[in-house]
């Protein structure tokens, strides 16, 4: 079963060639499926048309959220009251074209667990969407071995259990194939069509890089160090310590040998050193703790496995 998921926030106007278009492209396709729409809180007359919809097609759920919580809460929303085995992102502004989904399912139907949408092609401005994406796309594949040319196109499909335990948060919808990745998904793209925005405005702007950065950030902790945290506050801590000693040194040394003065600016800024390490090495040891209990009390594995030849497993 699919779940073709999208989150609205004030896009009346293009609701309704929008839910036309998937109608169309989702038939055509010969299987089961549903549509779910979140609303993200709307104030214009969005609510109004997706209750519509959801009224004459029994295959259209509608999910109205008590606040504008942002796009990848919205998202998330929506996988959590979906039942398909394979879900569908993509953005309600009309810049997705429901007739691509159909090259997503191809690869999905070839093995693949992840299919990106690459906009090749992408009708957006050039300083303020292309060139950004163009370098966070480049530097994500650099940092992270992901070869996809565009990861901030909504439109994917997912196959549920590669990412069934993830939980968004943030601007985590962009980066969801980094996390499927670190679970040993197979991911793929395939070229999809990106049309000029005709009505509206965008709800993003130059914000969303600095919120994607800080993502990043946390991707990559949790990729290097969900299991084992004191390694990276050990290390830092241990180089601080090591920092310290060393200005230490030199003070003894020039007190010592050269006549200088104990007291100097040189002597705090060794023991500052000193208490960053030791701090930085305590929250090693606290974070330890904290997700030694939580893999213990959620009863989570810290590996994934992706088969069994006889696919028994004794516990």
């Amino acid at each position: 079963m699919l779940s073709i998921i999208i989150p609205v926030y004030n896009e009346a106007e293009n609701l309704r060639l929008l839910h036309h278009k998937l109608i169309q492209a989702l038939d055509n396709l010969g299987r089961e499926y549903e549509l779910i729409y979140v609303d993200d809180s709307s104030t214009d007359d969005s609510n109004k048309f997706l209750q519509e919809f959801e009224a004459s097609n029994s295959k259209v759920k509608v999910i109205r959220l008590a606040r504008n919580f942002g796009q990848t809460l919205a998202i998330q929303a929506g996988i959590d009251y979906s039942h398909g085995d394979i879900f569908i992102l993509m953005d309600a502004d009309l810049q997705n074209d429901p007739g691509d989904i159909p090259k997503l399912l191809q690869k999905i139907d070839e093995g693949y667990d992840v299919v990106s949408g690459w906009r090749k092609q992408r009708r957006d401005p050039l300083f303020s969407k292309k060139l950004p994406s163009f370098i966070g796309n480049k530097l994500i594949s650099f940092l992270f071995g992901v070869r996809i040319h565009d990861l901030g196109c909504t439109l994917k499909a997912y196959r549920r259990n590669i990412i069934a335990n993830i939980r968004l948060y943030g601007e985590m919808h962009r980066l969801l194939p980094l996390y499927a990745a670190m679970n040993g998904a197979s991911i793929t793209e395939v070229e999809v069509s990106h049309n000029p925005r005709l009505t509206g405005k965008t709800h993003y702007g130059w914000e969303r890089i600095f919120k994607v950065s800080l993502d990043l950030i946390t991707v990559r902790f949790f990729e290097k160090y969900s299991t084992k945290p004191i390694y990276f506050f050990g290390s830092v801590g241990v180089g601080m310590l090591m920092l310290g000693a060393m200005v230490g040194i030199a003070v003894i040394i020039r007190t010592v040998f050269f006549q200088g003065a104990w007291i100097s600016p040189l002597l705090f800024i060794s023991l500052m050193f000193f208490a960053m390490g030791v701090q930085l090495i305590l929250m090693g040891l606290l974070a330890e703790i904290i997700i030694r209990i939580y893999y213990q009390s959620q009863k989570t594995q810290t590996y994934l496995i992706k088969e069994t030849k006889n696919n028994k497993i004794n516990h």
